[in-house]
């Protein structure tokens, strides 16, 4: 897709009362729900179950699905499901399989025992990131294929609220509802809000570029929904730096963002008092943020967009290093939250931009799959090693290291620019 030209401010914020971004607002809570049973609100999980800071950074390679769902994004792509395509179409039917499978995944995560059965909280966290996952394969190639090239902007803001609305319910909501009833009745609580995902599906069409595929032969099949996908990215120019500035954009703050909680529990926060300020407050903050990066793109280009939020993203990681000085401080923690997901939302809604500009409509799922893969697989390189930096080096000097970390993501995205 080529660069759309700036707008006026008023055009470009009209388009989010459109029936599809609203309906994309809605899948994106769906697709941002099981990330936080996952994530922070497992990491809090385990925790107060006494479990150490380096065993809960390896817990986020449960997330390793979103680093490979590029692997099996050709089957959903490629392959129909006897019965529901015919009555629903090919991302329809695929998406609500998958939201049911997920629904059961989640509650059963939610009857297990941390403290004594590690390994199969291990493995039925995986099998949630994966269904997730999966689930994010339908919603990005339904997303990019029923908005226009003018639309993307909105979209991937679009897509970012609802996504942090859906944590949002995993994060703050699961955390009221551990701290006052346990975490199984949280994640069953969270199990049954998966039915917004397949309400959503339920109520809307199916894109007109998403054709129920064909019957053709194996070796046909193989080349069109796995090798031409790939082989039509690797054909552009500088495609390798392309991709290793989608695994680097967000390292710094996924360094940072994944031992926020237990900064916030060393420090002395409740639970009610995370999940207050750091989900609730925090939710205006990130709505802002993607609202701003998504006219961002509207308004100046995808690659002066992208650059601008990168570079507020890195330096608000430095408000932790205040956040660890202060300690214990309400309104302290306010300010850090507010900085960082303000940023983050900034940086997110670009970037699902310009990943999405990079998608031919042919190939929408696999190549959106690989592209959002990459950047998930910098987000658990990142999260899976924060512990460890944690336990080794004193607070102040772990976000140090942190916004570091952010700045060869920024020296890539300058090359990659002047390219483009």
């Amino acid at each position: 897709m080529m660069e759309q030209a700036p707008r006026g401010w008023a055009r470009a914020l009209a388009i989010y009362g459109d029936r599809r971004i609203l309906t994309v607002l809605v899948l994106g809570f769906s697709s941002g729900l099981p990330l936080a049973l996952t994530g922070a609100t497992l990491s809090a999980w385990l925790k107060t179950e006494g479990v150490d800071k380096t065993t809960i950074g390896l817990f986020a390679l449960a997330g390793l699905p979103y680093a490979f769902k590029f692997v099996w994004s050709p089957l959903i792509d490629g392959l129909s499901i006897p019965g529901l395509t015919r009555a629903l179409g090919r991302r329809r039917s695929w998406a609500i399989l998958i939201q049911l499978l997920l629904m059961a995944a989640v509650a059963a995560l939610g009857a297990s025992d941390p403290a004594r059965a590690p390994v199969a909280v291990a493995a039925l966290a995986l099998a949630v990131a994966f269904l997730s996952a999966s689930q994010d394969i339908v919603i990005d190639a339904y997303r990019v294929e029923v908005l226009a090239e003018s639309e993307q902007g909105a979209g991937a803001a679009a897509i970012q609220i609802g996504y942090r609305v859906g944590m949002l319910a995993s994060g703050a909501g699961a955390l009221y509802l551990a701290d006052a009833n346990g975490f199984h009745l949280a994640y069953l609580v969270m199990a049954a809000l998966v039915v917004v995902g397949i309400a959503a599906i339920l109520a809307n069409p199916e894109p007109d570029s998403a054709p129920v595929p064909r019957d053709i032969g194996a070796t046909q099949w193989i080349r069109r929904h796995v090798i031409d996908p790939f082989a039509d990215f690797m054909a552009r120019p500088g495609w390798i730096a392309i991709l290793a500035f989608t695994v680097l954009y967000k390292f710094g703050d996924a360094i940072s963002g994944y031992m926020a909680t237990p900064l916030y529990i060393e420090l002395g926060f409740s639970l009610s008092e995370i999940a207050g300020v750091t989900k609730v407050f925090g939710l205006g903050a990130t709505i802002a943020g993607s609202l701003l990066g998504g006219i961002a793109v509207a308004r100046w280009g995808i690659m002066r967009a992208l650059f601008v939020c990168g570079v507020l993203q890195a330096a608000t990681i430095l408000l932790y290093i205040v956040q660890a000085k202060v300690g214990h401080d309400v309104g302290m923690l306010a300010v850090t939250v507010a900085g960082e997901n303000l940023t983050g939302g900034m940086g997110s809604a670009a970037l699902v931009a310009y990943l999405s500009s990079l998608t031919r409509i042919a190939f929408t799922a696999t190549q959106y799959a690989l592209f959002s893969a990459l950047a998930a697989l910098g987000r658990i390189a990142a999260n899976s090693s924060s512990g460890w930096l944690a336990d080794r080096l004193d607070w102040v000097t772990f976000f140090v290291v942190a916004t570091i970390a952010a700045l060869p993501g920024l020296a890539l995205l300058l090359w990659v620019g002047r390219r483009r």
